[in-house]
């Protein structure tokens, strides 16, 4: 019949597209040895063999290591067919966040902000240059100085709380990255306005999860997941495919959508992560600088897809701020980011 493939013609392909074809040899010499047995059966004893043989020839889902911790004020996954990532991750990551972490007394973040200029280390002079040019790259949607703010939201210590109008005024006064001054000449960094504050929470776990991939590759590893607190990083492939993110839907408990992603990273940013309601009304922890108010931008979450994880977590805090309209014509001015939208809200 028209399309029919011999049983002997099938065992051939097959066997071409194995490594251990030639086990199917012995076969043949067995078959030829059978000949009182009908041709069916042998033809059937023929495919039975040779897809098991083809069967075996399959890649190995290789084992993969997982470890948690808790850090950065997340929990922070890495997963890799390599036993060492961990350690590797988690070294780099507590470095980071022993630079950047306003909650840690002694790290060059918080003694900024304590004494207002310091000399900084290039890993944390990096980031808040970066930072000053994201504020210009948004028209100061995006601030890291928001720290006045946070703190009278009660955001900064979880006594959450609707501010007067005066002590917002008097927080925004105090507020504004373009203020920041950098003396190159020595490495110090300067807070230009009184009672400033820095607050890196919307690009510390990005750029912390960038520098654990550095050292991952550093160390040869070429497959790895991490994920600090919905920050991911998808290293390599998850051994012959990629790395399947799934995306939180942001007013149920399940998932939106799932994305596959190689070599890229990918920031969530959300009215569901931190919030608290107060008649009715959903107040989060994205502030927006100009208003002196969590953000107002009817998104309801951002997801960002970029080549690096401090892009996107910046990416994913601005467009939540900025709104869809300017969000979008923002993340064409990074080559190779994608943007999912997600709103306007609706009643709690």
């Amino acid at each position: 019949m028209r399309g029919q493939v011999h049983p002997k013609q099938l065992v051939e392909k097959i066997g071409q597209m194995c490594p251990l074809r030639k086990l199917l040899c012995p076969l043949r010499k067995t078959q030829a040895a059978m000949p009182g047995y009908p041709q069916a059966f042998r033809d059937c004893l023929w495919i039975t063999f040779a897809l098991l043989v083809f069967i075996g020839c399959r890649p190995q889902e290789p084992v993969m290591h997982r470890q948690t911790r808790v850090m950065m004020g997340t929990f922070v996954e890495v997963v890799s067919p390599d036993p060492r990532a961990g350690d590797i991750a988690f070294k780099e990551i507590g470095r980071v966040e022993n630079l950047l972490s306003k909650y840690k007394p002694d790290s060059e973040i918080a003694q900024l902000n304590k004494l207002g200029r310091l000399k900084v280390s290039p890993a944390t002079w990096f980031i808040l240059t970066k930072a000053k040019e994201f504020w210009y790259a948004t028209d100061g949607a995006f601030d890291i100085t928001v720290g006045p703010l946070m703190d009278i939201w009660g955001f900064t210590g979880k006594q959450f709380r609707i501010p007067s109008d005066g002590e917002i005024t008097a927080a925004r006064q105090s507020i504004g990255a373009n203020k920041i001054i950098f003396h190159e000449a020595n490495s110090v960094v300067e807070l230009g306005i009184p009672g400033m504050k820095i607050d890196l929470g919307a690009v510390a776990k990005g750029y912390a999860v960038d520098c654990a991939v550095q050292a991952l590759r550093a160390a040869g590893i070429s497959s790895a997941l991490i994920n600090a607190g919905g920050q991911i990083y998808c290293l390599g492939v998850r051994s012959s495919t990629p790395w399947r993110v799934a995306i939180r839907d942001p007013r149920g408990k399940g998932t939106s959508k799932s994305v596959d992603m190689t070599d890229k990273a990918i920031a969530t940013s959300g009215d569901y992560e931190q919030y608290f309601i107060v008649g009715g009304r959903r107040y989060a922890h994205i502030m927006d600088p100009k208003t002196g108010y969590p953000s107002e931008s009817g998104v309801v979450a951002v997801t960002v897809i970029a080549d690096d994880g401090l892009t996107a977590d910046f990416l994913s805090t601005a467009i939540f701020v900025l709104g869809k309209t300017k969000g979008l014509a923002l993340v064409k001015r990074f080559p190779g980011a994608r943007v999912t939208i997600e709103g306007p809200h609706e009643p709690d």
